[in-house]
């Protein structure tokens, strides 16, 4: 069969694009790519933002295509587009089937179809298995009640079959297909970069409420084998001249022998890349920072979230400040940058722990700090506790982005969450230690673009 799969046009303001100018390879959408080229399909990609393809060029491609099946990736905040981009692809070929992947409709999978009536087919959670079974059911006319983790029409109902397996030998799944994706479109701080993203495990096994990740993956830690990880680091070394890496699990570190195993394998190559990757403070030591440091990690993003322990308690996160601290000097000791994310607006959460979190990120001895507001994702502890208190103040997807906030507390209005956001952005980066430390690191004109793209966030409005 020929199948095309779309990175929709996006036109909400995303946070990554916003802040840091980057466009990133859909990870997401080349893996499945390669799992439906290695059962023998025809399968292209278009990754419109890349590309910066409107949703009427989209239609036009696609129709000069005319696939047997189109296939849409999506988040909450690109629902929308995503579901234009089915719809445009229905009415530029009206004989291919429709099908949407991704976090939103894996979390609202009834709801997304109903609202999107061009929409054939959804597939639930990951989805290399699932498409590859469901292309054979295509093919053969075979009854989709057989697909496992999908859902989709019949006789005018919206039906769902029963939850599919999660992959147990993630080594078995195919390396991406970066050779389909336009890889010199994609950018860092708005100027073009080779990005060498990779995904080492799935699964995150806390129980934080706002993580929407564990919907998709599962809340069982899976990962793939040292070996397999180097291989596919030498791949885009040796195939795409790629020396940067991010590693994009949500922890690379819960199985800390196994994240030392990686870096050791990295170093017994003789591997000569740099790398970043994100951890808890709680699943961290200083030596197995060393042994990363030494492969090449020059930077550690954690996830910290608030500095105050009543607030981290709310969020279930399972931390303490002082494990956080820890982790920071250990990583600051062996030479490692370290970004921390923090949330506010969180419910429960009072003004007071707003200026704890401030104080905590700008004392801590962090680098960079990535402040956002509390986003209640659909299927996650905090958007049901949204829903059922009345919190939510926008049912608009589209405004899901983490940069302003789409829910109230009964403790703070969304106006005071989002200036509270803004006056963490300049109690951090306009600060004269921050500052001081970028210029003698010679790196002014990297920082500057992502102070000026906030600019909004980082100055005061008036009246403030």
């Amino acid at each position: 069969m020929k199948v095309v799969l779309v990175n929709p046009p996006t036109t909400a303001p995303l946070e990554t694009v916003a802040t840091l100018g980057l466009k990133a390879p859909p990870l997401g959408l080349a893996y499945v790519a390669a799992a439906i080229r290695k059962e023998g399909h025809n399968v292209s990609i278009i990754d419109s933002p890349a590309l910066d393809i409107s949703h009427h060029k989209l239609g036009e491609i696609l129709q000069k295509e005319h696939p047997d099946v189109i296939g849409v990736t999506s988040t909450t905040p690109t629902i929308y587009d995503a579901m234009k981009a089915v719809t445009i692809g229905k009415e530029f070929c009206q004989d291919s089937i429709t099908i949407m992947g991704g976090c939103h409709i894996t979390s609202l999978p009834e709801d997304t179809m109903a609202e999107c009536g061009s929409l054939d087919i959804g597939v639930i959670g990951e989805g290399e298995a699932t498409i590859v079974n469901l292309l054979r059911a295509l093919e053969t006319k075979r009854p989709l009640s057989e697909v496992d983790g999908i859902v989709y029409r019949k006789d005018n109902k919206i039906l769902r079959t029963r939850p599919r397996r999660l992959i147990e030998n993630l080594d078995e799944i195919p390396f991406p297909a970066r050779d389909l994706l336009p890889l010199d479109r994609y950018t860092v701080l708005g100027e073009q970069h080779r990005l060498g993203n990779i995904l080492t495990s799935r699964g995150c096994p806390f129980r934080c409420i706002f993580c929407s990740s564990s919907q998709f993956y599962g809340r069982r830690f899976r990962a793939r084998s040292p070996k397999n990880v180097v291989d596919e680091i030498e791949e885009l070394m040796n195939k795409y001249k790629i020396r940067s890496f991010e590693i994009v699990d949500d922890n690379f570190t819960v199985d800390k022998k196994r994240a030392m195993e990686i870096a050791e394998e990295i170093i017994k190559r003789g591997l000569k890349i740099w790398w970043t990757c994100g951890s808890r403070v709680d699943l961290v030591s200083r030596e197995l920072l060393e042994v990363m440091k030494r492969a090449g990690c020059g930077l550690i993003y954690y996830g910290i979230e608030s500095g105050s322990e009543r607030v981290l308690s709310i969020l279930r996160k399972g931390i303490t400040l002082e494990q956080a601290k820890s982790a920071i000097r250990w990583a600051k000791e062996v030479g490692m940058e370290v970004v921390g994310s923090f949330i506010i607006g969180v419910p429960g959460e009072t003004k007071e722990d707003v200026m704890k979190t401030i104080r905590f990120a700008k004392e801590s001895g962090i680098d960079f700090a990535q402040f956002t507001a509390m986003t209640p994702y659909p299927g996650t502890d905090v958007y049901e506790l949204a829903k059922r208190e009345g919190l939510l103040t926008t049912n608009d997807w589209s405004r899901y982005t983490t940069i302003n906030p789409v829910m109230r507390t009964k403790e703070l209005t969304v106006e005071e969450i989002s200036h509270l956001v803004g006056l963490a952005y300049r109690k951090f980066y306009l600060s004269l230690s921050f500052i001081y430390k970028q210029l003698t690191k010679k790196r002014l004109k990297w920082i500057w673009p992502v102070i000026k793209n906030n600019l909004g966030l980082i100055m005061p409005t008036r009246g403030k």
